[in-house]
């Protein structure tokens, strides 16, 4: 069983399809849709009558998926919007309570690679790094307006970067700051360079979790999960970062009504971290509502 997008490989695929165990006619939702990697599976193990709706705030991954989920028809429903609205969504369209729901809470390669958003440093496109175009704040306006110490605490709270305050006095100095590149080449100057990860890597992760408002986001669908899952039915969720795993280890592991099925975090096999490097960081876990 395969991503349907060669270009896009839906990190620890196998793992998500596994744990959610799709059966025909069953109700299923991807949050973060993507590419529609996992929704394919998904769509795939529930045959013939299984039925999925997929959510994301970002335009130009519908269009992607809508592209690779054809063949489904009409079983496989596309909305977009952000998963902080999952429940009301879900009800709306039928599918709660839903067998199962999936959130990947990565970037997608499509997102790196498209220089125009400004996700990754290697590109020279403008410091965007909105998921929804239609979102005012971009990661340019906060760069360029925030104080030396908001800033620097942005950078320590979300990018948990202990040179936040020399990064953030070297962005001051060399405002205006316009491209991904120039950010990059920025903090580069600033703490040089040592070892394979970019000294930007950190302070890119936290624009783009304030710009989005990730965290915020995550700790208001997490609630609405349990609420849209049918007794028996699980949720899978992919965290990239120690701050995203850490909200999900403790909601589950607090919640009443949700049976842990992940004593530990499934992790990618070195396999799959070869034939996929960025999923080396993934952390999958999951729960039943009980």
């Amino acid at each position: 069983m395969m991503s349907p997008d060669r270009a896009h490989v839906s990190v620890l695929f196998q793992s998500v399809i596994d744990s959610l165990a799709p059966r025909d006619g069953g109700r299923y939702v991807d949050a973060t849709l993507g590419a529609g990697g996992h929704a394919a599976g998904i769509l795939d193990a529930s045959a013939p009558t299984g039925r999925l709706l997929g959510l994301d705030a970002d335009p130009t991954a519908l269009v992607r998926a809508s592209e690779n989920l054809a063949r489904y028809g009409a079983r496989a429903l596309l909305v977009h919007s952000n998963f902080e609205n999952l429940n009301a969504i879900a009800a709306a369209h039928g599918f709660a309570p839903a067998d199962g729901i999936v959130l990947d809470l990565g970037l997608s390669s499509m997102q790196l690679s498209d220089a125009a958003r400004g996700f990754s440093f290697l590109t020279d496109g403008a410091l965007d790094m909105r998921f929804n175009p239609d979102e005012e704040t971009t990661a340019a306006d906060l760069v360029n307006s925030l104080d030396e110490k908001e800033l620097a605490d942005l950078i320590f709270e979300y990018g948990e970067e202990r040179a936040s305050r020399r990064i953030a006095r070297a962005i001051v100095d060399a405002r205006p700051i316009r491209s991904a590149r120039e950010l990059a080449e920025v903090i580069e100057r600033a703490l040089g360079r040592r070892g394979r990860i970019h000294p930007a890597t950190r302070t890119f992760q936290a624009l783009r979790i304030a710009v989005n408002r990730e965290l915020q986001v995550l700790d208001h669908v997490l609630p609405q999960v349990v609420e849209t899952l049918k007794l028996g039915g699980r949720v899978a969720i992919i965290a990239f970062h120690s701050l995203e795993d850490r909200r999900v280890k403790n909601f589950f592991r607090e919640t009443k009504g949700l049976r842990v099925l992940t004593k530990h975090p499934l992790q990618p096999t070195d396999e799959e971290i070869v034939a996929n490097p960025r999923s080396r960081s993934a952390k999958l876990r999951v729960a039943e509502r009980v």
